[in-house]
């Protein structure tokens, strides 16, 4: 089956695609940069260094965090970050949603694996003459 890949790419500043939009949401839902990062199957490390690169790429912080201590830490996307998800989203809605006539069309006329092989009958072998 075919699949659309939508990745936004932010310049210099990488790509926004499906992993860190992942990311956000389970950083939305969890509360936590570590929860969502094991939710993914992600080391902590790698989910911050995905954090602070879009914290660092836009005019506002996409998350907030706080170190532990009374009421133990945690994450949560600021008003912005929800923002960023909801446009980022949409965008790919929008482009499976008017991509997927076309991608229909492109899976309808891919080989299968499963199909069967038609052979081609082999074709005659002839001896030239010899003079």
């Amino acid at each position: 089956m075919t699949s659309l890949i939508v990745r936004i790419d932010l310049g210099t500043h990488g790509r926004l695609g499906a992993g860190k939009l992942t990311l956000l949401s389970k950083i939305d839902e969890l509360g936590s940069i570590s929860a969502a990062g094991r939710a993914m199957k992600m080391s902590y490390r790698q989910a911050w260094a995905l954090i602070d690169q879009l914290n660092t790429s836009f005019q506002e912080p996409v998350v907030v965090s706080q170190t532990g201590g009374k009421s133990g830490g945690g994450a949560h996307l600021t008003e912005f970050g929800k923002l960023l998800l909801s446009h980022c989203n949409a965008v790919i809605g929008n482009a499976r949603k008017s991509a997927q006539p076309h991608m229909d069309f492109i899976d309808a006329v891919l080989k299968r694996a499963d199909a069967p092989v038609v052979a081609e009958a082999p074709k005659k072998v002839t001896r030239k003459a010899r003079k």
